[in-house]
Parts: structure tokens; C-alpha cells; sequence
């Protein structure tokens, strides 16, 4: 093997691959928030007794994890604004992200509404609370303890997919990282540095999250 490592250039422009990493995590976040939101919605809609909501609902999820995310986000880049809806590149590539997670969390959601006991709700209206007040105070907080381990796995393949962005320039660690490989040809180095970066991150967060699972798992 006639190769000789120089992690040089790669250093000299490591603030560039840690911007590129900070941005990945804020993509990350604000599109499983945004995320959360839809998925509540189509999981109720799935559960719902209205069948065209049901149908909606389940459409959705069907066609969103049955299409590639690069697809969907150069679809969002490239085709939306040929029909009207423009979105810059950061916020293209969250409104895809949002979605995408979206369709993935209204099955975990949907398990664990199912999951929950049945006389939850019967006890909230019990106690005065209405129909949407049930669902707000009891059902919700009780079912997102218990799909804290699922909703952590999907948050940490959701950080994974922020490298994806990198296909419509938006500055992240890869873009970076293929930025600084094209200048440097150090191929090896850049990558190396690279993927180390994306496992460190991926072993912290999953480290915090099953902190998080631990204070708040309900008590069996």
C-alpha cells in the first residue's frame, strides 16, 4: 500500500466540518418537532372512525415511505417551484425532512396509541376533562413515554439523512466534507474524519436520549 496519510488539510478546515455538523443536528431537531406534529395528526387520523380521514391518512404514510428521501427532496428543490412554491434550499430540504419523518412517526405514534389502556380515556372524561383535553393531558404524554425508545431511533436515522442535504448545497458535514475532498484529494482523510464525526455525534445523542428514556420510562 503505497499511500501517505496527511490529515493536514483536513485539519486546517475542521471548523468547516463542525459548522457542517451543528447544522445537521439544528436540521435534525426542528424536522422531527415539525415531524411530531404530523405524525400525531395522521396517527389520530388513522384511528379515526371517519373513513375518508382514514384513507387520507393513510395515503400519506403509504407514499412517503414508499418513495427514496433523495427523491422527495429533489422534488421539493427542483419540481415545487415550476408550480408556484418556492422554498430556500435550508428550508426545502426541512419541509422534505419534516415530512418524511412525519410518515415514519405516525406508525410509532399509531402502535402506541393502540398500546395504551383502554379505560385512559374513560378516566379523563371522567374527571371533566372534554374529548380534546383527554387526549392533550393523558393520551398524548402517556403515549409518548412509552415510544421514547422508538422516537429516538428515528431521531438519530433522521440526523443520519441530514447528509442527504448535501444533493441541493446545503452547507452541512458532507457538503463540507466533499468540498474539502474536491480541493485536497485527500480522499481517505476527509472521509475518515467525516464518518468519525457523524458515529461520535450519533453515540452522544443516543447517550442523551436513553438518559432522557430513563428519568421519564413510566414505573412497571
Amino acid at each position: 500500500m503505497d499511500y501517505n496519510f496527511n490529515f493536514a488539510a483536513v485539519w486546517r478546515d475542521f471548523d468547516l466540518l463542525m459548522s457542517g455538523l451543528g447544522l445537521g443536528l439544528i436540521l435534525a431537531v426542528i424536522s422531527i418537532a415539525i415531524g411530531c406534529f404530523i405524525g400525531l395528526l395522521a396517527a389520530f387520523g388513522m384511528l379515526s372512525k371517519n373513513r375518508a380521514i382514514r384513507w387520507v391518512s393513510a395515503g400519506y404514510v403509504s407514499a412517503i415511505r414508499n418513495t427514496p428521501i433523495l427523491v422527495l427532496i429533489l422534488f421539493t428543490f427542483f419540481a415545487l417551484p415550476q408550480l408556484g412554491i418556492r422554498f430556500g434550499k435550508i428550508e426545502s430540504f426541512i419541509v422534505t425532512l419534516s415530512v418524511y419523518s412525519g410518515a415514519y412517526l405516525t406508525e410509532v405514534f399509531r402502535a402506541g396509541l393502540i398500546a395504551l389502556p383502554t379505560g385512559l380515556r374513560e378516566a379523563g372524561l371522567s374527571i371533566g376533562l372534554t374529548e380534546f383535553g383527554t387526549k392533550l393531558n393523558l393520551i398524548i404524554p402517556v403515549m409518548f413515554r412509552n415510544v421514547l425508545p422508538s422516537l429516538s431511533n428515528n431521531f438519530i436515522s433522521l440526523f443520519k439523512d441530514t447528509s442527504l442535504a448535501a444533493a441541493i448545497a446545503v452547507p452541512e458535514l458532507t457538503f463540507y466534507a466533499r468540498k474539502i475532498n474536491v480541493e485536497t484529494f485527500r480522499v481517505i482523510e476527509t472521509w475518515m474524519i467525516a464518518s468519525l464525526m457523524y458515529v461520535l455525534a450519533c453515540y452522544v445523542i443516543a447517550a442523551v436520549l436513553r438518559q432522557v428514556e430513563t428519568r421519564l420510562a413510566i414505573p412497571r
